[in-house]
Parts: C-alpha cells; sequence; structure tokens
C-alpha cells in the first residue's frame, strides 16, 4: 500500500471498476446467500433530482444515507435495485431557460412552442449529464441501466394512463374556482407549492358610507385596498353587537357606483381589525368560502400579467403595487381614507420565483380528494391517511406523523393544470363544435357525440408533482405488468427531506394505493435540511454555502459521505463547515494507516503469500491471549451494534460505534498490543491472522459509509490474485457476523473482558501518572507491584503493560530508603518509584 491516501488518485478508477463490474444491476449480482437464493429484493427509488443545475448539498446527503442503506442491503444478500432518474421539473426548468433566452435577446413567445421545448430539451440533456457525472462522484451505486426521467416515452405513457383512468373515475375535474395564481410564471399552483413569508405591509382604515345616510359609514381595515373594487358586501359575525343592527343594510362601495351588502358570517373573527370584513370572491381564499355560502358575486380583477383588468376601471393595466397607491391617494381626495398602521403579516409566494402570489378565478382542472373510489369505497384522502394510521407505511421520525396528518386533514381539491409549455400536456380534446371533452394521447379522428373533425388540444400541462407522484411504480414499468414491476414493486424504503413530505410523499402514498392497489413503500425515511455551522440556512447572498463536490474534490468523497451521516439524527436538521469535513478526512487517514500498519505486520515470503494468510481469516481465528479474546469479542458487539442500527435506520449512532471501535479499540489498544505478541513465535501466526481478520470485517461494516477507500484497501491487501476480477470486489462480499458462542463461551468471555478492562486500567493509571508527575512518555519508570488478587494477571500480561506505558514491573516491595509515591485505584494499590 502507498504511504497515503489520495482520493483523487483512486475514487473515479474505483467507480469504474464497480461500473464494469454490473453488480449495481440486481440481475446481475452472484448468488452468494440464502436471500439471494431466495431472490429476496429489496428497492430504493431515488428521489429525481431536478434537472434545472447541478446538485447541492441537500442532494449529497440524500445520496450519502441511501447509498448506505442500499450497499447495506446488498451485502446482506438482497436483490437489490436503487433505481435512478432525474425529474423534468416543469416550471423551475422553465424558468431557468427563460433566462437563459432573455441573455440572448430571445423569449418564449417569439420562438413559440415547439422551438422553446426544444430548448428545454437542449437543457435537459446538458444538465442531466452533468449531474449524473456529480452523483457518480459521490460514490452511489446506482443502476444506471434502468434510469428514468419523467418526461421519458415509458414515463408519459403512465402518466396519460393514469389521467385519463382518473378521469374515468370521476377523480379529476374541470372547474372554475379560485386558484393560486403566479404572475412572474403565468401559472397556477398548487396550495402546498405556495411558501408563506412573513412580510411588512399595513393595515388601511376606509370609510364605507351607508347607501341611506352617507354621511354614516362603517370603518374596515384591508392589506389590499386595491382589490376593494371586487367587493361584493362587507360581512360581520353575527354576536357581534356593534354591528347587529346593520345587517342586511347597504352600503356605498367606495370610487365605483355600486353597492353592497352587509351580511352575517361566523366566519368573521370580532378582534381582527375593526371587526367589518370586505368580501372579495375573486381575490381570497376565505373570502371565496364567504361568497360561495352566500352566493355573491364575482368580479376578477386581474389579467394574467398580475395587473388590474377592465374591471378595475380607470386602474386598469396598473400593477397591484401601483394600483394600491393610486387607490389610497383617490381615497385620501374623497376623504374616506382614515389611517394606516404598519403590520407584519404572512404573504404568499411562488415557490420557484418567488414573486408574490395572486388568487383569482380561473378555469383548471382539479383531482377530487373527497370523492369515493369505486373500487374501494373510499376517497384518496381516506386512502392517504389509513396507510399512515394503520401502520402500512412508517414514517422517521415518527413525530412527522402529526405534521403529515395535519396537511391531509386540511387538504382541498389539488389543482394539477400549469400553464406553461414545459411537461406533460393534457390528454385532453375539445370539440369545437359541440363542446364535448375528449380524453386521448393522441388526436381523435372525430368528435364521439357530433362526429366533427374540429378537433382543439388543450394548451395546458401537468403540474410536475402528478408525474413525480407516480415515480415508485411508473419506473418499474406501470401500467405493463412488467418484470420489474413483479419482482421489485412495491418498494422498500423512500428517503427524501422533510421539506416536500407534502409536494411529494404524501401524493405518492395517494396515487400508489389508487393505481396499483399497494402502498408504494412500508417506510418513509425524513432527513432534514443542510445548515452552515452556526444553524443557518445556506445562501449564495451570505456566501455560507458548501458546493458538494468542490468539497469532495478537495477532502474526498468518503469524507463529505461521513460528515453527512455522523452527528446526524432524522428529521433534524444538519449543521456543516469544513472543519467537520476536515476531521473527517484524518480518520479516512487513520484507516488508511492502521490497513498499511497490519499489511507490514502481514508481510510473509513469496512461496507464501498474503492472501493464503487470508484464507484462514475466513474461518474465525483463535483466541491464544486475554487480548485476542477482547478485540474478538469487541468485534463482535459492534458487528451486533452496527447491523442492529443501521435496520433501524439510526445510521450516525452506528457509525459512531465504529467509528470508536476502529480508533480506540483496534488502533489505540490491539494494535499496540499486536507488536508484542508478533514477536513471540508462538502466537503469531495467529495474531496475525486476527489482525486481518478484524480488518476484513470493518472495511466490510465500513463500506456502506466510506465505499472508495475500503474498496481500494480491500483490492490492495485481499485481492491480489483477483485484481481486475469481479468476483473479488468489497462491493459484494456478504455482510459479517458475529461469532456464534456457546453458553459457557458467552460466560467464559465475560471473565475475560472483565480481566482484560482491568488490564487496561493499570496502563491508563500509569499513563495518567506519567502526564501528571510531567514526566517523558518515552522515559522508562519502575513500578513495584506490593499486593494485589490479579498479581498473577499482572504477571501473565507484564509485557504489554510494559510494552504500552514504558515501565519496567517489579513484583517485590522497594527498599526502606527508595523514595516513592503511592497511588490509590480503587481497590489496587501501586508504589511507584519517584
Amino acid at each position: 500500500m502507498e504511504k497515503s491516501y489520495q482520493p483523487s488518485k483512486y475514487e473515479d478508477n474505483i467507480y469504474r471498476l464497480w461500473e464494469k463490474s454490473n453488480y449495481f444491476n440486481p440481475d446481475k449480482l452472484p448468488k452468494r446467500s440464502a436471500n439471494q437464493r431466495k431472490n429476496k429484493a429489496f428497492t430504493i427509488v431515488l428521489p429525481p433530482p431536478n434537472v434545472t443545475g447541478q446538485l447541492h448539498v441537500g442532494h449529497t446527503l440524500m445520496l450519502a444515507i441511501e447509498d448506505l442503506i442500499v450497499r447495506f442491503k446488498r451485502m446482506q444478500g438482497y436483490t437489490t435495485l436503487w433505481l435512478p432518474g432525474t425529474d423534468h421539473a416543469a416550471i423551475a426548468t422553465q424558468n431557468v431557460v427563460e433566462k437563459s433566452l432573455l441573455k440572448q435577446g430571445k423569449t418564449r413567445e417569439k420562438l413559440g412552442r415547439e422551438q422553446f421545448i426544444a430548448e428545454c430539451w437542449k437543457w435537459t440533456h446538458q444538465y442531466h449529464d452533468r449531474i449524473v457525472k456529480q452523483i457518480k462522484k459521490i460514490g452511489a451505486s446506482l443502476d444506471w441501466s434502468r434510469e428514468r426521467f419523467t418526461m421519458d416515452k415509458a414515463m408519459s405513457t403512465a402518466v396519460n394512463q393514469l389521467f385519463i383512468q382518473m378521469y374515468q373515475d370521476g377523480l379529476i375535474y374541470q372547474g372554475k374556482r379560485l386558484i393560486n395564481w403566479c404572475p412572474r410564471c403565468q401559472s397556477s399552483l398548487a396550495d402546498d407549492e405556495v411558501e408563506y413569508q412573513d412580510t411588512t405591509g399595513a393595515f388601511y382604515y376606509i370609510k364605507y358610507p351607508f347607501k341611506n345616510n352617507p354621511k354614516q359609514h362603517l370603518t374596515i381595515a384591508t392589506t389590499r385596498p386595491e382589490t376593494m373594487l371586487g367587493d361584493t358586501a362587507v360581512a360581520v359575525n353575527p354576536k357581534d353587537k356593534r354591528y347587529k343592527q346593520f345587517i342586511g343594510q347597504e352600503l356605498l362601495l367606495p370610487l365605483t357606483n355600486r353597492t353592497i351588502p352587509i351580511i352575517a358570517d361566523e366566519h368573521v373573527t370580532l378582534d381582527m381589525g375593526t371587526g367589518a370584513l370586505k368580501v372579495t370572491p375573486a381575490h381570497d381564499p376565505d373570502d371565496y368560502e364567504i361568497g360561495q355560502r352566500h352566493n355573491l358575486p364575482i368580479i376578477n380583477l386581474l389579467s394574467k400579467d398580475g395587473k388590474l383588468n377592465k374591471n378595475g376601471g380607470i386602474y386598469q393595466g396598473i400593477d397591484c403595487l401601483a394600483a394600491r397607491q393610486k387607490v389610497i391617494d383617490d381615497l385620501k381626495i374623497q376623504n374616506l381614507f382614515i389611517k394606516e398602521e404598519p403590520i407584519v403579516h404572512r404573504v404568499g409566494h411562488c415557490y420557484r420565483c418567488q414573486t408574490i402570489i395572486e388568487p383569482i378565478i380561473s378555469k383548471q382542472w382539479f383531482i377530487n380528494v373527497n370523492k369515493k373510489i369505486k373500487q374501494t369505497n373510499k376517497t384518496l384522502r381516506q386512502l392517504a391517511s389509513e396507510a399512515v394510521t394503520e401502520k402500512s407505511i412508517r414514517i422517521i421520525p415518527e413525530r412527522f406523523n402529526k405534521t403529515y396528518f395535519q396537511w391531509i386533514d386540511n387538504l382541498h381539491d389539488w389543482c394539477i393544470s400549469r400553464q406553461i409549455w414545459w411537461g406533460h400536456r393534457l390528454p385532453i380534446w375539445y370539440c369545437q363544435q359541440c363542446n364535448e371533452i375528449i380524453t386521448s394521447v393522441k388526436k381523435p379522428n372525430k368528435c364521439p357525440k357530433c362526429h366533427s373533425h374540429n378537433l382543439v388540444r388543450d394548451e395546458d400541462t401537468l403540474d410536475t408533482w402528478f408525474s413525480s407522484a407516480l415515480w415508485p411504480f411508473s419506473t418499474l414499468g406501470w401500467p405493463n405488468q412488467s418484470k420489474d414491476y413483479q419482482n421489485f414493486y412495491p418498494t422498500d424504503v423512500l428517503e427524501t427531506g422533510y421539506d416536500i413530505l407534502f409536494f411529494w410523499v404524501a401524493r405518492m402514498i395517494m396515487m400508489g394505493i389508487y393505481a396499483t392497489g399497494k402502498c408504494p413503500f412500508h417506510t418513509v425515511y425524513l432527513h432534514g435540511l443542510v445548515c452552515d455551522q452556526r444553524g443557518k440556512k445556506m445562501s449564495k447572498s451570505k456566501g455560507n454555502v458548501i458546493e458538494p463536490l468542490s468539497v469532495a474534490e478537495k477532502y474526498g468523497a468518503d469524507a463529505l459521505r461521513l460528515s453527512f451521516i455522523l452527528g446526524n439524527s432524522p428529521g433534524n436538521n444538519l449543521n456543516l463547515d469544513e472543519r467537520k469535513i476536515a476531521g473527517f478526512r484524518n480518520f479516512i487517514n487513520k484507516l488508511w494507516n492502521i490497513s498499511r500498519f497490519i499489511s507490514g505486520q502481514t508481510k510473509v515470503k513469496k512461496q507464501n503469500p498474503l492472501h493464503r494468510i487470508y484464507e484462514g481469516t475466513k474461518k474465525i481465528p483463535r483466541a491464544k491471549t486475554v487480548a485476542d479474546q477482547w478485540i474478538l469479542s469487541r468485534l463482535d458487539e459492534t458487528i451486533d451494534f452496527v447491523t442492529q442500527k443501521i435496520e433501524q435506520c439510526n445510521f450516525s449512532l452506528a457509525g459512531e460505534h465504529l467509528y470508536d471501535f476502529t480508533w480506540h479499540d483496534l488502533a489505540d489498544w490491539y494494535l499496540e498490543i499486536s507488536k508484542v505478541q508478533i514477536n513471540d513465535l508462538a502466537l503469531k501466526q495467529n495474531t496475525q491472522q486476527i489482525l486481518l481478520y478484524s480488518l476484513d470485517r470493518i472495511l466490510k461494516l465500513w463500506h456502506p459509509f466510506i465505499p472508495f477507500v475500503t474498496e481500494q484497501i480491500y483490492q490492495d491487501l485481499f485481492n491480489r490474485r483477483w485484481i481486475n476480477k469481479k468476483k473479488g470486489l468489497l462491493l459484494i462480499q456478504v455482510w459479517p457476523r458475529q461469532r456464534n458462542l456457546s453458553k459457557q463461551g458467552k460466560k467464559d468471555n465475560q471473565q475475560i473482558l472483565g480481566q482484560f478492562n482491568f488490564i487496561q486500567q493499570i496502563i491508563i493509571s500509569l499513563r495518567n501518572f506519567k502526564t501528571d508527575q510531567k514526566i517523558k512518555a518515552k522515559q522508562v519508570i519502575k513500578v513495584y507491584i506490593i499486593q494485589s488478587k490479579h498479581k498473577e494477571l499482572i504477571r501473565q500480561q507484564q509485557q504489554i503493560i510494559t510494552r504500552l506505558t514504558k515501565t519496567e514491573l517489579f513484583f517485590t516491595e522497594p527498599s526502606i530508603d527508595q523514595k516513592y509515591l503511592k497511588l490509590e485505584q480503587t481497590t489496587e494499590k501501586y508504589l511507584i518509584e519517584n
């Protein structure tokens, strides 16, 4: 082995070696274990990164966790599939392509739909290749032969099939309703695609005169005076004594020639504003609900670009903010403006471009989440709820169950149509003769109702989350009963960020059960956000962004992966800085040096090559000394603990325990002791076997966490006769198991562990004493064992104690004239010469 581990020298070659083996493909795995012989499958689908740019730290965290799970299961012998893919990211991709075109002096409208979509495909291919390269750089063992894209031919078939099926089942409908509108993207958004931000604003107090007595008025407080032009009522709470007498009367709507009624509605909060609420059904969700209850007219004030339309009268063509100020100015002229109070309130923004969202009335396509499905007699909302309440799906951490149900319980019909060009176009056709709606992927020959040939396709595309919701089963061949679908669906674990629990996870559950009759996975593991070392969200403007690929180049992918896993727990945000990554790089080097040391301690002649000793380590070595028994027992405990914690998805605890065993138990103790034992011909070969056996096991235990360095060490030490041959890859070695000890063996084991722990305490005490007395570590001092019930044990371990503490041991009392210090240590006494 070379003196130092240089990630840049090894990582790309190792990944090519893995790819060349084809073992990322479950069909190519050797049948080495009972699990594989029984064809037990384990499946994860990669949450598809958007083709909008490069990977960020959140993606890297996801890859590190998922690759750990996948490598672990593969080594356990499961037919393991980790299926890769990318997402077309409808609005997000369209936005970045439009920005790119603007720099060239081009616009989407000038290009036209067909040419603009071609530009989106060009962007997709460019960034897809970059993303794949970055994923491979992290070491992700994905089956690239099965890679999918949310707009490839098979995925499009699945999307269209499900849309048509849901339409025929009455679950998809077209309706005119209040929706979230982004004036920048000029598209509708689902409720959970709106990000609410605390924004500085104001309450504007305005006089609404009575029709029968204009000198009297009601005072209305509003944050959006420009929308008063669309008011169709003022609502008060029927229990509010201040306004009870006015219910049923009419008010003059300022700046217009209209009158509006005063109505009673229990939705109105008595202590909010003045307690009198202006009702604008076309531009506020709560007002819309009030309007539906009272059958109020709906007046839409806004155009698609966010400017006031003809219903805005003299304010037509002005954007909302400018119109707000002009309305206030005109109210002041008419002495109808009272005052302005600054407030901070939550305002909805587009989750993609951060433009303020405008609620407007629009004709869109929706999924009805409350309509019962014929096959199950349950609604989509019920299917998603019962999957978790009945524990068919487990969410980790469990506290997110509450968050999940809050969303499910408040779920409205899902608006799935988008007014953009990049995405799955709706398989909807309209007959221009009789207005019949026809569902078909290809243009029908004629209208089934009036036989007209004048058919026009709907311009809208589907919400990107619609196709993403099909990801676990559409990627495996659904709606066809393909071999992959039969072998790998349902999948096992869905690992993703908690921030898309609603966007994606809940919808996959809903759509998966509806389409296939099965939950798409049995476990949901949610990771948190990656923040800087102070817990602040990373952003380019703050200058605290860690670029994962550049960091991987600097410190190695393994160090980066460890920094995401150790010290991290599910559902919690992770604080990260380069110092943490650099610290794990040091551990990677430590593991390399441990391996070099063992390689050096097990050097043999040419006629007896290293692999022959390694062959012996496939059998459990005998323990000839107390130290042998201790290290083998600690290794057993570590194998058991690490296996359990990974199975429980507690990856950090597994890694921390393994780190402690590797650095402290193996390196600090047994490797030092092995230097003594190897010099004893009676112990030499057995000690060599234990060293190689221990290294073999820890490389296998570490492999899911840090695959590159472990594979390189494995090739260097254990695979010389197999070099460039597939069967010698650590990637597919069998996961370690602890020794199968008898009851008596376990009892004896505990006794020996106690003995070794006692020897450890002696060594630690002597080292501490030398430090306290400022005695140089290499200076040899004399130690007298005066009395001890473990005197014989100490005598047996004398070489180890003296070697590890730089002391001489004597089993007689010192002469009376010698100066000495007495060191008390629980029940044992040591006299140490000063």
